[in-house]
């Protein structure tokens, strides 16, 4: 049985993925069936549970001793080799299972038992210090948040004279004819300054200004000029734009922004270069009169480059603190402000120092603390008064962090990959926890999405995400971005973000945006991170290249869970040696030119993610696919694949699935069907060539009713000539998905009327609703029924003359 974590540091959610290993009755099998010394089992568990005790101390000292702080970082590395060494036991156990072999190789058996001696004696030396370092044993159990409906906040506190300020200037005449005017909301981080301009854009006092055009920019502290015009562009148009040429974005801006006043909030801007700022200008000055450019910066500087009107952002007053506080402090109402309460919470309020990001996060926290004891504890801690060297950490969102939950930790440390307002996607975040093994459950109870769906909403209600403005999409403040970098700094290496050229050995993890690449030195400096297992690329849209050979890439990247290279225009083959990536988890090929993949991909036992959407050149699967029985993630819409792996079946723990193809031939139909049926899938799913299904009770096999799909497409073959169109119908009213259903689209569907379940109430989560030539239809099915319908779209339905009031449901 593994120990249950105690204590909430960093640390002990690293040593956790250990003890969980070594708790496995199938590890003690290995070593025995290989006759290995089950006493280094023993041994291990022993010293890392040692480790373990001096964690939550550690931590705390690492802040003033750089001894602790060098201490922690030589832990983590000899806690990480265990952990490596362990995943190659996992991986021999699975690759026997799969291959029927009960033999692995003796080299790989003698080599892991060797390693443990030399990772068991580094730990027994570092644990050793412990009295030379003056570290104690202890533990603080730390409280789990209690899940709660998230609400979006909507109302901003001590702001109304500012947002009075910035509407008058708004709504005003200004009589500026040659440059739109230019206002800038100033104010050091955490202040709310994102926050005040987003209530002023949604203002309903701002329609009556009667702007032509609204649009809004993160600009961030990555200032290129092209990357900045284009952005404004693909705002404006709501289009992504691909122009590398810089007269080319500044002609299409000026088109589109010729005699129309405007409105542009630009967020975030850090750029003091008053002549970047004048080459971003440029197509901005042929709006018409009386355009409008409000600007948040933390600089007075960039404010006095863009030659704007200047409103500095004050602290909140001690009133406005106390409403922030409560608000988010007593959320749930468990807890009573009695005397003791508000004396403690006053001097809490207090050390924020009128930051509002600080008051939430720390509110936050004691939300989940209800003793006196605790809030005590947290008005005395050292942290409020952090060291000089770490100034440009709040003290307010570090003992936030401090009182997570050691899972919590290292999935928010985690993120310390992604740039700057960057906007992510929970499933997609979720995907690389799991791949990592942060989402790992003793009892098997769980799936491991449903513990990162827990744990996001958690980190979620702690305020450490925000809801973007982007429907279904994510971000962190910049603050608690640079928190995340500050705890994982030793690990992390996000290109251009960090100064240094070369990536420091004991780097984990390695990520970049498509625009950094260019200016990099050709990854080189990769290959001294021999222990990197992360290789992230992070865009929405963009392309790039790759200069140096990937099959050296690989042999220097052995202990790799997470590779992704996405949108890489050179990689046109993946090498055999991918096979060699035996801890490889996740690995994303989207958009890429590959051809086709390599067998050896099939000797990845531990996959559990496989991305292949928009590799337009990919036209088929390799044939051992089925081996990848771990795989929970199988991506590949945009591709020529037009059929299913071989022995699908197989594949019983897929939980996502882009795509499924009916096979022509009837057998094979039937039985991928099944496999179909029996997976527990949820997302979105579609299902081509449905004309191939033969016989009705072959849908009812594909279960779509007890799949939690939110998206569902169904496409037949658009030259498909129906035999039967009762059976067409039949197939239909088989294939009935969820009541959890949100988006539903129907293609080249033969039958003359829609099954009941499209407009009776087993539908009644749907929002949209799309139909496109279903040519042979007589009629349409009540869809005023839908009560939850918002977009309903219908194109190519030939057979209806005439729509009356049946089509709402009411003969009325």
């Amino acid at each position: 049985m593994a120990a249950a974590l105690v204590g909430g540091a960093l640390l002990s959610a690293f040593l956790q993925v250990a003890f969980d290993r070594l708790a496995s009755p199938q590890l003690l099998d290995f070593f025995r069936r290989r006759k290995l010394d089950e006493k280094l089992l023993a041994n291990l568990n022993i010293m890392l549970h040692s480790i373990n005790a001096l964690a939550d101390d550690a931590e705390l000292k690492q802040l003033t001793d750089p001894h602790v702080k060098a201490w922690l970082v030589a832990v983590k590395e000899a806690v990480f080799d265990a952990e490596d060494l362990l995943g190659e036991i996992d991986y021999e156990l699975t690759r026997c299972q799969v291959e029927a072999q009960s033999q692995p190789q003796t080299f790989t058996s003698k080599k892991i038992e060797s390693g443990m001696k030399e990772v068991l004696r580094r730990l027994e030396y570092l644990a050793n210090q412990k009295d030379a370092l003056g570290l104690k044993k202890g533990s603080r159990v730390s409280q789990k948040l209690p899940s709660s409906s998230l609400v979006v906040e909507s109302v901003i506190y001590g702001r109304d004279a500012d947002k009075d300020i910035i509407i008058n200037w708004l709504t005003s005449e200004i009589d500026n004819p040659n440059h739109p005017s230019i206002f800038s909301i100033v104010g050091m981080g955490g202040l709310g300054k994102t926050t005040l301009a987003q209530h002023v854009y949604n203002d309903p006092k701002i329609e009556d200004v009667k702007f032509d055009i609204k649009a809004w920019v993160c600009v961030s502290d990555h200032f290129h000029v092209l990357t900045v015009t284009r952005t404004i562009l693909e705002a404006i148009t709501d289009k992504t734009d691909d122009s590398g040429n810089l007269e080319m974005v500044h002609k299409k801006l000026k088109e589109k922004l010729l005699g129309k006043k405007f409105l542009l909030v630009l967020d975030d801007v850090w750029n003091e270069r008053p002549a970047e700022w004048e080459a971003v200008q440029t197509p901005l000055s042929y709006g018409a009169p009386g355009s409008r450019i409000l600007v948040t910066t933390r600089s007075e500087k960039v404010a006095s480059s863009m030659r704007s009107e200047v409103h500095l952002l004050k602290q909140l007053g001690e009133d406005e603190c106390r409403k922030v506080f409560e608000n988010h402090a007593l959320k749930d109402g468990d807890i009573e402000l009695n005397d003791e309460f508000m004396k403690v919470g006053r001097r809490i309020v207090e050390k924020c120092k009128g930051l509002p990001l600080a008051l939430k996060t720390i509110g936050c926290l004691l939300s989940t603390n209800s003793s006196i004891s605790d809030w005590k504890n947290i008005l005395e801690s050292d942290i409020w008064e952090l060291p000089k060297e770490h100034s440009e950490i709040i003290p307010a969102l570090f003992l936030s962090y401090h009182h997570l939950p050691s899972h919590l930790k290292r999935c928010f440390a985690y993120c310390a990959l992604f740039p700057k307002d960057y906007e992510f996607v929970k499933e997609e975040l979720i995907f690389l926890w799991m791949a990592q093994n942060f989402l790992l459950s003793t009892q098997h109870i769980r799936h491991p999405e449903q513990i990162g769906e827990e744990y996001f909403n958690d980190l979620l209600s702690r305020c450490f995400f925000n809801k973007s403005s982007v429907v279904g999409r994510f971000v962190m403040h910049d603050l608690l971005n640079d928190l995340a970098k500050y705890v994982y700094a030793d690990f992390c290496f996000r290109l251009k973000f960090d100064n240094e050229q070369y990536i420091q050995k004991t780097t984990r993890h390695f990520s970049f945006e498509f625009r950094d690449v260019k200016s990099f030195d050709g990854f080189e400096s990769l290959t001294d991170a021999k222990r990197l297992r992360s290789f992230l690329s992070i865009s929405a849209n963009g392309r790039w290249h790759f200069k140096i050979s990937i099959h050296d890439l690989f042999s220097n990247i052995k202990f790799i869970r997470v590779l992704s290279f996405r949108g890489c225009l050179d990689l046109r083959e993946v090498p055999d040696s991918v096979g060699d990536l035996i801890h490889l988890q996740s690995l994303d090929l989207s958009s890429t030119e590959i051809k086709k993949l390599p067998d050896s991909i099939c000797l990845l036992y531990n996959l559990l993610i496989l991305k292949l959407s928009y590799c337009s050149m990919l036209e088929e699967f390799p044939s051992n696919l089925h081996k990848l029985t771990k795989l929970r993630c199988l991506e590949f819409e945009g591709t020529k694949v037009r059929k299913m792996p071989m022995h699908f079946g197989e594949l019983k723990n897929l939980q996502v699935l882009s795509m499924f193809f009916v096979d022509k031939n009837s057998e094979l139909s039937t039985k991928h069907l099944g496999g179909l049926g029996g997976l527990n899938l949820h997302g979105r799913l579609s299902i081509n060539d449905v004309q191939n299904i033969g016989n009705p009770l072959d849908a009812l096999k594909a279960n779509l009713k007890d799949k939690r799909l939110v998206e569902l497409h169904l496409y037949w073959k658009s030259d498909h000539i129906p035999d039967d169109p009762k059976k067409e119908k039949e197939v239909l009213q088989n294939l009935q998905p969820s009541n959890h259903l949100e988006k539903l689209s129907i293609w080249y569907y033969n039958g003359t009327e829609f099954p009941s379940w499209e407009f009776d109430n087993s539908l009644s989560n749907l929002v949209l609703l799309k139909l496109f030539n279903c040519k042979h239809c007589l009629c349409l099915p009540p869809l005023g029924l839908l009560s939850s319908l918002k977009t309903l779209m219908i194109e190519g339905l030939d057979g209806i003359v005439s729509i009356g009031a049946e089509f709402y449901g009411s003969n009325s």
